[in-house]
């Protein structure tokens, strides 16, 4: 007989689809719910453990460490591109910085 899926099962499936992004808000899933809803779904997946909750309102895909069995950041370069992500989709304006710039492009740090 056939199940109709729950709102935290479409969330779920949602965010393992996604490949393009680690980062979630909950208006990326506004679409299947209302807002309290939506809400109480994530909030379930992350005491799953599926998702990590980084702030009000942002949630990032999550996995364990080999090491210390701690859930973690799923993110290709961890926290700090997660964040980078959460920063893009909250629409915040960021610049690397000037070492970081110099390392990208290959050049040497100004010596002190």
């Amino acid at each position: 007989m056939y199940q109709p899926k729950t709102l935290k099962q479409k969330v779920q499936n949602r965010v393992t689809r996604t490949k393009k992004t680690d980062v979630f808000l909950p208006r990326d899933f506004a679409d299947l719910s209302g807002e309290d809803q939506v809400l109480r779904a994530l909030r379930s997946l992350v005491h799953d453990g599926a998702l990590l909750r980084l702030g009000y309102g942002v949630y990032a895909r999550a996995t364990r460490s080999r090491l210390s069995g701690r859930l973690m950041v799923a993110s290709s370069n961890g926290f700090h591109s997660a964040a980078l992500q959460a920063l893009d989709k909250l629409g915040i304006p960021w610049e690397q910085s000037d070492s970081t710039r110099a390392y990208n492009e290959g050049g040497r740090r100004k010596s002190w």
